[in-house]
């Protein structure tokens, strides 16, 4: 690795070694479309989604998206504030889906009566979504696409 002075910026980046003599990333632009350590202020936070609205998976096993704001949630040791909607207990009245049968689950694919430790912390896998624009065009083919192209041929 090469620590590298950035004279237009004025900081230090970080160089990874591709090989022999040549280094990838030499400046923070060439991981962005804008330079924005020029600008004055930086961007608005993009708003997040809060439709409610189940998102479609892209792929099997995907973790289902998070269709509302989470903002202040407590998720730690001491509570999780997802399961006051999403437990067992709570979809009846809140109407919410249950969390998959597999967050029971031990790593030996024992059942227990509450939720696994391994799977007690939410956003390890499940996010919410934000209105942004995205940094560099999507170019994922779903395996829905993939077959249907496969028949067509």
């Amino acid at each position: 690795m090469k620590l590298l002075k950035l004279a237009s910026a004025g900081i230090l980046a970080l160089s990874v070694l591709v090989g022999p003599g040549v280094y990838a990333a030499d400046s923070i632009s060439d991981m962005r479309n804008d330079d924005i350590l020029t600008q004055d202020a930086a961007p608005a936070m993009p708003k997040v989604v809060n439709s409610d609205e189940r998102q479609v998976r892209n792929y099997p096993e995907q973790p289902p998206l998070i269709p509302h704001k989470i903002d202040g949630y407590q998720v730690d040791k001491n509570a999780n504030k997802c399961m006051t909607c999403h437990s067992r207990t709570a979809v009846e009245q809140s109407q919410a889906p249950m969390i998959s049968i597999t967050h029971f689950m031990t790593r030996d694919n024992q059942f227990l009566a509450s939720i696994s430790p391994r799977r007690y912390f939410c956003t390890q896998c499940h996010v919410p979504q934000t209105d942004s624009k995205p940094l560099i065009e999507n170019e994922f083919i779903d395996v829905d696409s993939v077959l249907g192209a496969a028949v067509k041929k």
